[in-house]
């Protein structure tokens, strides 16, 4: 497992599914659309809308394209 980046922050976080450990999957408070005060990612860093992320569960790293402005629609790339 991977340790926590150094710039994470928990003051920027981003409510986005983890694509390794999935653990919102079963979250009645994620599957409405709402913020959960448990499934959230470090938001570690963007380039425009491009999200770089880090899961607190798993510690997984990876870049999500958000869709919002400038850029392409919302997809998880490993």
């Amino acid at each position: 497992m991977l340790p926590l980046d150094p710039t994470a922050d928990i003051g920027r976080r981003a409510w986005v599914p983890c694509p390794r450990c999935q653990d919102d999957r079963d979250c009645a408070t994620c599957l409405d659309g709402r913020t959960c005060a448990d499934h959230w990612r470090y938001l570690l860093s963007n380039q425009g809308s491009l999200l770089h992320l880090q899961c607190p569960s798993c510690t997984h790293l990876w870049a999500w394209q958000s869709g919002f402005g400038a850029g392409g629609r919302g997809r998880t790339t490993p």
